[in-house]
């Protein structure tokens, strides 16, 4: 028997549970993306608007500046696992179920 591919895609694309998905993976980006983008251009408008704090020396010849572009490297990593981390346990699921549905009809 014969599937017609396009009828199974079409079928999955005009879901709800499709357009859901869709709808959740956007929101999360653009709320990462966001974080992402305040946490960096926090730390430049923090250098441009406060030299002080970010020059002020925390010990030997480290200062503020650095620890706290160190915390920005960081918090872009926590911010990639909390993508990989919703990513695996709710849209890497959704997306399954989707493709499972699809092959099946």
């Amino acid at each position: 028997m014969m599937r017609d591919v396009k009828t199974i895609d079409r079928s999955v694309l005009d879901s709800q549970e499709f357009r859901n998905l869709v709808v959740g993976r956007w929101r999360i980006s653009l709320l990462l993306t966001t974080l992402l983008f305040v946490l960096y251009y926090g730390y430049i408008i923090l250098i441009a608007t406060n030299r002080q704090l970010v020059s002020r020396p925390v010990q030997g010849s480290t200062t503020a500046g650095i620890l706290i572009a160190a915390a920005v490297i960081i918090g872009a990593w926590a911010l990639t696992a909390a993508y990989v981390v919703w990513a695996n346990r709710h849209y890497d699921p959704a997306v399954a179920r989707l493709r499972a549905r699809a092959e099946a009809k």
